[in-house]
């Protein structure tokens, strides 16, 4: 791929956050956002929501409309998973490519059988005022589908390596994963983050707690001995370091009390937590862009994983797949072919060569990040999906940069929702992690992922020669007790409290 040599000279740093589980609809469905369109120039509108037109049928034939506001945490965490995802889109008993997104209150009475109605709230716009302002004022992209119809962490894998290497669900028991408990998930071509060591181009993660996402992928350990990875509470003084170089950052969130299993208390917008504390977030990293001597060369993609399992009424289309190699048998359980789209999600692009309220109804995946990235500074692409992937050049329209861009956002709305003593800390009190879980109560897949990226993290801080006894105790955790006790050991022993 050649250098895109205009943008190249005009955007040096590209900064993406990425948060938790909300489709498009839930978050800006109702927003009526108005703007100019950005491929024709003319008037458009945001493709939200019809409250008189978009419904399903619950579990006994009646119908479930959309309504308003929503709350600010769900009560339960929606389900989507695989075979949850296929049926919200195709119906119950329905199958790819058959998609009508008609599924999605049967799928969520699975789990609250009284209230199927909550997985159709969708917020009201003066509920998420920071969102809200950030798609008024720059580009929201209103056809940016998750890149398969799953779960995270094969969402998450695609914005790194334009593929999941063929997983298609959260993390299995890891115990039978033998080949990934001591190289982390492989992909056959890399991740973004060797195109970017290829180039000479720097990168960073900055992570929002002890456990992010991204160290579950190969290598990613040592990087982050490397410097690699950086506490979020960093980002502000780095941004204003006139010589910050950092081309590529990927923001990770705080994903809250994973150890007492209900992702309270972070800034991911887990469903489960106050979305406004996520909403605190967004503020917060604009913010600190928007005033730093480098806000002129600047862009910031801001984008959810996947939908989380709440209505979306766009059907995703198909798609390539990205043709590299399933790089461990247990990944793909399903036998999926990566030729499905997933649910659409919030996605919007900040930057001052974006002219104020542009709508771009262009069909994204999160291999467009990547795609964008490769353009700008001439790497070569990781597998057919980002070779294949629509760019966001075109938004970057400007010649100058815009000097009318709001200095600051508004305040996040008030939920009612008090804090607790450990939100942000490095600790959790341990008979909150012992009074969260039986001791019978197997390992939920959310929790799993986690799991492993904690075992990863004290592999890496164990001397070798005490690995092998580290792997036999791994290898006994069965329950979610047990996963919380040891992976609070492992938050003691890689990131102490008070030494920051």
């Amino acid at each position: 791929m050649t250098t895109n040599n205009n943008l190249q000279n005009r955007i040096k740093h590209v900064f993406v956050v990425m948060l938790e589980n909300r489709s498009f609809d839930h978050m800006l469905g109702l927003s009526n956002i108005q703007g100019i369109d950005a491929v024709s120039g003319q008037l458009a509108v945001i493709e939200g929501l019809n409250a008189s037109n978009d419904w399903n049928l619950d579990q006994h034939g009646n119908k479930v409309f959309v309504t308003s506001p929503a709350d600010w945490s769900m009560p339960y965490d929606p389900s989507h998973e695989f075979n949850d995802v296929m049926e919200q889109l195709c119906g119950v008993g329905g199958a790819y490519p058959h998609v009508d997104n008609s599924g999605f209150v049967t799928s969520y009475s699975k789990i609250d059988p009284g209230h199927p109605d909550e997985i159709m709230k969708c917020y009201a716009p003066d509920q998420l005022p920071v969102l809200t302002a950030l798609a008024q004022e720059f580009a929201v992209c209103d056809h940016w589908f998750s890149s398969m119809p799953g779960p995270t962490w094969p969402n998450r894998f695609f914005v790194h390596a334009a593929s999941s290497a063929g997983l298609d669900h959260s993390p299995s028991p890891l115990t039978s994963l033998e080949s990934l408990l001591f190289r982390g998930y492989t992909f056959e071509n890399g991740t973004i983050y060797d195109r970017l060591d290829k180039a000479n181009l720097s990168w960073t993660i900055y992570k929002g707690d002890a456990f992010p996402q991204s160290l579950a992928i190969s290598g990613m350990n040592i990087r982050a001995l490397e410097g690699r990875f950086k506490d979020f509470d960093n980002f502000n003084t780095d941004l204003n370091n006139p010589s910050y170089t950092t081309s590529y950052a990927f923001i990770e969130p705080n994903y809250g009390h994973v150890l007492t299993g209900d992702f309270t208390y972070g800034n991911s917008q887990h469903p489960k937590d106050d979305v406004t504390r996520g909403e605190g977030l967004l503020k917060a990293i604009y913010e600190t862009i928007r005033n730093s001597p480098h806000w002129d060369n600047s862009v910031l993609i801001v984008t959810y994983d996947e939908h989380g399992g709440f209505y979306d009424h766009v059907p995703p289309p198909q798609i390539v797949a990205p043709e590299d190699a399933v790089t461990d048998p247990g990944n793909n359980t399903n036998q999926f072919d990566f030729k499905q789209l997933g649910v659409r999600v919030p996605t919007v692009i900040i930057s001052p060569l974006i002219p104020k309220g542009v709508i771009d109804s262009t069909i994204y995946d999160h291999t467009t990040v990547l795609a964008t990235v490769e353009s700008i500074f001439g790497l070569q692409p990781l597998t057919e999906r980002d070779k294949q992937a629509n760019t966001l050049n075109h938004l970057f329209s400007l010649s100058t940069p815009r000097n009318d861009a709001p200095a600051t956002l508004p305040a996040p709305a008030n939920s009612g929702i008090t804090s607790d003593a450990n939100n942000g800390a490095n600790t959790v009190d341990r008979s909150l992690i012992a009074d969260a879980a039986s001791s019978t109560q197997p390992i939920s897949p959310s929790l799993q992922g986690f799991l492993y990226t904690a075992y990863l993290r004290d592999l890496h801080a164990t001397p070798q020669a005490e690995q092998a006894n580290l792997r036999a105790r791994f290898s006994n955790i069965k329950t979610q007790l047990d996963a919380r006790l040891y992976m609070d050991e492992v938050r003691q022993k890689v990131e102490p409290p008070n030494t920051k």
